[in-house]
């Protein structure tokens, strides 16, 4: 790739040399003040300037597309150049520094140009905020989400990166003519569900359309362009800036604390000192305190009643004394964002004018409800008593819908982390509830990345001097883990690519697209081969670490070497079957001492065990619940535990010491697998281990049990009275290998543990080299391709495609279906499944499609829906187990299970008629949660009756036509305040 890389600031364009004045706002710097950007460029190799370029370049004297009121800061001068002259660019940079001032001049010029404009956002929510604002900006504006379409012959057009992929599949008119293409938030890219839209998006579009990509800085902007410089033939220029119009502050308000802690300045300078004195500041809590929910803290929140004396209403209450509001917070627990908004309504937060707008925008918005929905609780006023108390609750009212439902704010706002791509809602201040969150799989901390983007809503410009971002901290956080978090670098854009079958399908349908050429251009591919000089560097210096070690007698080391690893795999068996639930359950008694192998786990983070491998006295076991716990027959011995240890612990965050029994309660849970002897002892071990000294004194006698048996006297397995033939079987293995060990040559040689040692090395070393040239073979090949010639068998199997790859009338069908399961949802359609029921009731089997939270409690649905049910997991397994038998990596049951019926009811009842308020009192469902589901059922729908149209079953298109109005009405379908 060619490359031309300067710095600009200062000296960049006659539009940016002048200083750059902004409102008022102490702190407040000048565009020459502000550090420059870096302005480089990407060439596809052998690039020869085209003159047949559809994008006129801008001569040196023509007048400007668009001119701004302000003067341009360096980045968005550096960026409109770019686009002057006809070519991509990629600008990357911070959350409000000024990236729609860009997409902004790139419509204007395409508009005076006559040539159509695409402009793509990875939400319904953005496109509309882009819609009204653009339309306010130039009349020829249409918006196309899917829900809404308004004007799609207009010269510009606001999508969704969704509808843009799905228009070049159908080969729309529209695309042949589209000389300008914007691709707002494309960091996107990298959500491993729907980031692979981005990549099919960006590799089909028109050969001779240019780019716009904003995107939140991403340290590996210049490789994303040189990507695109690949794959389009055409130069990608890569504005890149770090600077922040407004600075931020970051703060950490410490639980149980009444302050802050400056811990990063406005200069980015992390203070040592301030924050240890954060940590210092922790208060531990009570285990009644310590309410937790999923492993967060509540921070005080108790079913909405929350105490004036709770940190986040103490916090609150000194953002608006300080003048740090407006605020928003963000919260990773949709129960937690309810509570968070109805606590508020204790504070005053408003004037007298303040309040009157208040009051006439709820006023109107409740008007436009039926008097049903506003019997809704977080509709209904009847718990308000005076007009003053109902002010101060609906300066947080809106605030309380979470992720899938409207979210309206009037002075504050609580709010999950989804509202941090790019909608404008302008704060002086962000906090953070909490730092962990889960991401599908599990609980872990945000990343460095994700509080970069969310941190970068804070501080509006040219009215504060600073942002202001606030972290809530209990005592779970590790201080390696917080700094990481707020000095850390942006996320990487990394490729999310990933086989589908409808993307197969679309692309073995177009005339001009091939699955091959899609797999071959993809992100994906071109960062695989990129990765390949790095590991034959790496390849190269471990092969000379390995072959730089010569070892007397190697070949006959290697066979005992070989024969220890075979001992110490068995010796694993044999502890794996002595200390399964089934034999060592009945010996896991209080007192018993027990050896245990432990790690640092980053759940406890805030304190270890003292040594790698130690004594402790067991206390108490508990077994671990799986997912499923509905099983009644489930046998104890079934599952794995876990074991709270008494043991010395040592404290890793100084603000704990002296309280660290208080957190865990004398014990240390470890799990089951960390066992590695149990003791035939038992030692008198008091029950209520609160006291210091009764721990004290516990492991007073742990030690001098151990000081007269080293080896803590085993339990043996004669004692266990293992009946186990595999265990007889590895014991007996175990003594033939002992008795090699002892007649084996090498056994007596002079330092055979060094050797030993070296030799360990050496195999790690080629174990090491052999992974990394598979990586490499499945670089250097075609990503995918195995599993693509798989997908290819089960398309064929199921009657999707031919044996030439023509597609048929099933794939026609699943080419129309990309919200929900596509294969599943078009063999249920073939079987006839949809064609015999009513259409409430295929609106209650689609839920199945739409929703994945997990309900403890959710009701059982009725005989007829159970059937149906039933069917679809029929249905499920089926394909799943041909996916399987053509060799596709699937897992049986869980992909059966992915399909859940815990809102049958509640659908079934809403297509019924049932108002919403009815349906919240027969669920334990969020109401954000359900609007939210309703919603992407109305879209599944929508596509299943393009699918029916496309095969001509007239009669199915009536039935989803008729499904559809049925669910969309009334609250769920109503119109939000904010966007």
């Amino acid at each position: 790739m060619g490359s031309l890389k300067r710095k600009s600031g200062e000296e960049t364009s006659s539009e940016s040399s002048q200083p750059q004045k902004q409102q008022k706002g102490e702190g407040l710097v000048t565009a020459e003040e502000a550090v420059g950007c870096v302005h480089d460029v990407s060439y596809p190799e052998g690039y020869v300037p085209s003159t047949s370029s559809t994008v006129p370049a801008a001569s040196a004297d023509s007048k400007p597309a668009k001119e701004f009121p302000f003067t341009l800061d360096p980045f968005q001068s550096e960026a409109i150049s770019c686009l002057d002259k006809g070519e991509s660019v990629m600008v990357s940079a911070h959350t409000s520094a000024g990236k729609t001032v860009i997409a902004l001049y790139a419509i204007a010029m395409s508009l005076r140009n006559k040539q159509r404009v695409i402009y793509t956002s990875p939400i319904k929510a953005l496109s509309n905020q882009k819609y009204r604002e653009f339309k306010e900006e130039f009349s020829d504006v249409g918006l196309m989400t899917g829900d809404v379409t308004i004007d799609p012959n207009a010269s510009c057009l606001v999508m969704t990166t969704e509808i843009w992929r799905s228009m070049q599949y159908k080969g729309s008119e529209v695309v042949r003519e589209v000389a300008w293409i914007v691709f707002d938030e494309v960091h996107y890219m990298r959500d491993r569900e729907r980031g692979v839209v981005w990549e099919e998006s960006i590799v089909m579009a028109p050969k001779n359309s240019r780019f716009v990509f904003l995107s939140a800085t991403v340290p590996n902007a210049k490789e994303f362009a040189d990507w695109v410089a690949k794959v389009h033939q055409q130069p990608c220029h890569i504005v890149y800036t770090d600077y922040r119009p407004t600075p931020l502050q970051h703060y950490i308000f410490p639980a149980g604390g009444d302050g802050l802690f400056l811990v990063v300045d406005e200069k980015g300078k992390f203070r040592e000192d301030s924050f240890q004195k954060a940590l210092n500041a922790l208060v531990p809590t009570s285990e009644s305190d310590k309410k937790r929910d999923n492993g967060k803290s509540q921070k005080g929140l108790v079913m909405g009643k929350v105490s004036e004396q709770s940190d986040i209403f103490k916090l609150v209450k000194m953002i608006i004394l300080r003048q740090y509001d407006p605020v928003i917070i963000f919260s990773f627990s949709k129960r937690e964002c309810e509570f968070l908004a109805m606590q508020m309504s204790k504070m005053d937060l408003n004037d007298d004018d303040e309040k009157a707008n208040i009051e006439t925008i709820f006023w109107s918005a409740m008007d436009m409800l039926s008097d049903d929905d506003k019997k809704l609780p977080q509709a209904s006023i009847k718990h308000v008593t005076t007009s003053e108390t109902w002010n101060r609750c609906a300066s947080f009212w809106f605030a309380s819908h979470s992720k899938g439902s409207d979210r309206d704010i009037i002075s504050g706002r609580a709010d999950q982390e989804t509202f941090s791509i790019g909608l404008n809602m302008p704060a002086k201040t962000v906090v953070f509830t909490n730092v962990r969150k889960f991401d599908g799989d599990k609980f872990r901390w945000i990343s460095s990345g994700e509080y970069i983007q969310m941190s970068g809503r804070a501080g509006r410009r040219g009215i504060d001097a600073r942002g202001i971002c606030i972290l809530m901290v209990d005592e779970r956080m590790e201080p390696a883990t917080a700094k990481m978090m707020l000095k850390g670098n942006a996320d990487s854009l990394n490729s999310a690519f990933h086989l589908s079958y409808n993307m197969l399908l679309n692309q073995l349908r177009c005339e001009d697209a091939d699955p091959e050429s899609m797999l071959r251009n993809s992100f994906y591919q071109f960062q695989a081969d990129r990765a390949i000089p790095d590991l034959e560097k790496q390849i190269k210096a471990l092969e000379e670490e390995r072959d730089s070690m010569i070892i007397e007698e190697e070949d006959s080391l290697k066979n005992y070497y070989n024969l220890i690893q075979q001992y110490k795999s068995l010796k694993n068996d044999v502890r794996d079957i002595m200390f399964s639930p089934k034999y060592c359950l009945p010996y896991m008694k209080s007192g018993r001492p027990v050896c245990i192998k432990c790690i640092d786990d980053e759940n406890s983070p805030s304190f270890t065990i003292e040594d790698p491998v130690t004594w402790g006295v067991l206390m108490d076991f508990h077994r671990v619940k799986s997912v499923l716990e509905e099983d009644a027959n489930r046998r104890p011995e079934d599952g794995s535990y876990t074991l709270d240890i008494l043991t010395r612990c040592v404290v890793k965050s100084p603000a704990l010491l002296g309280c660290l029994y208080i957190l865990v309660q004398g014990a240390f849970s470890i799990c089951q697998n960390a066992v590695t002897s149990l003791s035939s002892a038992r030692l008198n071990i008091p029950k209520d281990l609160l006291p210091l000294e009764a721990r004290q004194n516990a492991l007073k006698k742990l030690v001098e049990f151990i000081s007269r048996y080293a080896n803590g006297m085993p339990l043996e397995a004669e004692e266990m009275n293992i009946q186990s033939n595999s265990y007889k079987k590895a014991v007996r293995r175990l003594e033939a290998l002992e008795n090699l060990f002892e007649k084996h040559e090498i056994a007596k040689s002079p330092l055979v543990e060094q050797k030993l040692k070296v030799l360990n090395r050496k195999e790690e070393l080629t174990a090491k080299i052999k992974s990394i040239k598979k990586t490499m073979r499945s670089s250097t090949a075609l990503a995918f391709k195995d599993e693509l010639k798989a997908r290819k068998r089960v398309l064929r199997r199921l009657g999707y495609i031919t044996s030439n790859d023509v597609v048929e009338l099933k794939g026609k069908v699943a080419c129309e279906i990309s919200s929900a399961d596509e294969l599943t949802l078009t063999e249920l359609m073939f079987s006839g499944v949809l064609k015999d029921v009513k259409p409430e009731e295929i609106v209650s089997l689609l839920s199945c499609f739409v929703w994945q939270e997990k309900l403890q409690d959710a009701a059982k649905p009725r005989e007829e829906l159970e059937l149906l049910f039933t069917q679809l997991q029929d249905t499920a397994r089926r394909i799943a187990k041909v996916q399987l038998e053509c060799k596709v990596q699937i897992d049986v049951e869980s992909f059966v299970s992915s399909f859940r019926p815990d809102i049958m009811e509640a659908v079934y009842a809403w297509a019924k008629g049932s108002k919403f308020y009815e349906i919240m009192e027969i669920t334990q469902v969020f109401e954000g949660s359900l609007i939210r589901a309703i919603r992407r059922l109305e879209e599944v729908l929508q596509q299943l009756i393009s699918a029916a149209k496309s095969i001509g079953e007239t009669e199915l298109e009536s039935k989803f036509e008729e499904a559809v109005s049925k669910i969309k009405r009334d609250i769920v379908f109503a119109a939000s305040l904010y966007l």
